[in-house]
């Protein structure tokens, strides 16, 4: 099963599967038909033989239609202006729920938000100041939602067009890295999660956005709403996160504001994994490292241990699209993406 024409060594990856299925029956996801192309869930600019090497996989799976989306951006802030940094790299995972709008909509527009947001705080100069981070990364969380906001009913379509509406039931998380030559930098808004491979550790970066989460049950019931435990606990019984980009039809309750977190880069990293609860619902943040590290360990690449991670979520029955980033964060490790 090649990957861009290449043999991805997929015969070899039972091998890394703490728990795969290795009888008859096993097999492995057909790879050449699940890598996203052209108008697919993955949208891939700007890469760079400075960059880390990066995997990504993002499959349907169970479900009948297709709501993740990825983004990588090596170099990011270039993409507004050649003058500008060229040492920082983006990368996201959206989980869309209620269509694919809002997702496909961070995919295209969050990272240049972001870029933007960076260079009219006078970002550039002081690039370690975990403040501005922060606030960057807020206020493009807000856009994002503003953006989606104007082009709902709860906004009156102030876009003008019809066709371009998002409904209001439309949503989605985020989950970001920033990758400077010093520091990681992590903004998560649902679900979707954030984990650091170091010196054989699993770090978490975020913390899901859950309605039953003590803080947030409290922020949610302290605006009038309730919780409800409904197939799982939900916000008023309908949504199972309690924060997102989008959502209108749920305000106050649900909010796009991300959580924040900066973590200065060591020499004992291995490998950072971003993903969409398609995975983590499944398989918990001790064995996707586990995983993604067999698979380093091994002298395999990104791909090969973001492929790993999707087939290991598929196998152990994961009901969701299942999308996987994997950084490889070790010292002197550079390349592209596959």
């Amino acid at each position: 099963m090649p990957i861009n024409g290449q043999n991805d060594g997929s015969e070899d990856l039972a091998h890394f599967l703490p728990c795969a299925n290795t009888g008859d029956d096993a097999g492995l996801i057909e790879v050449d038909a699940l890598i996203p192309v052209n108008d697919g869930p993955a949208r891939i600019i700007h890469i760079t033989h400075q960059a880390p090497p990066t995997g990504f996989l993002s499959i349907c799976g169970r479900r009948k239609d297709m709501e993740d989306a990825l983004c990588v951006a090596h170099n990011f802030p270039s993409l507004l202006s050649p003058s500008l940094p060229s040492d920082l790299h983006f990368f996201a995972v959206y989980d869309g729920h209620g269509g694919a709008q809002v997702a496909m909509h961070c995919r295209e527009h969050l990272h240049i938000a972001l870029a933007e947001e960076m260079q009219k705080n006078g970002f550039f100069s002081s690039i370690e100041d975990t403040e501005l981070w922060e606030k960057s990364l807020k206020a493009t969380f807000l856009r994002m939602d503003g953006e989606v906001r104007d082009r709902s009913s709860t906004g009156a379509g102030q876009n003008g067009s019809i066709a371009n509406m998002f409904p209001d039931t439309v949503g989605s998380t985020a989950v970001v890295a920033v990758l400077s030559f010093r520091h990681i930098v992590v903004a998560n808004c649902g679900d979707s999660r954030a984990v650091l491979c170091r010196n054989g550790q699993a770090i978490p970066l975020s913390v899901d956005h859950k309605p039953d989460r003590e803080d947030e049950m409290a922020r949610i019931e302290a605006a009038g709403g309730k919780v409800i435990c409904w197939n799982g606990w939900r916000v008023l019984g309908v949504l199972a996160m309690s924060r997102a980009i989008g959502d209108h039809f749920l305000e106050p309750y649900i909010i796009a504001e991300p959580e924040v977190t900066m973590l200065r880069r060591s020499h004992k990293d291995e490998c950072l994994i971003l993903a969409s609860d398609g995975l983590w619902d499944v398989i918990s943040n001790r064995d996707a490292c586990l995983i993604a590290r067999r698979c380093l360990a091994a002298k395999k690449d990104a791909q090969f241990a973001a492929t790993a991670l999707v087939q290991e979520a598929h196998e152990k029955g994961s009901s969701d699209n299942i999308s996987v980033v994997v950084i490889d964060l070790r010292h002197g490790a550079t390349g592209t993406i596959r």
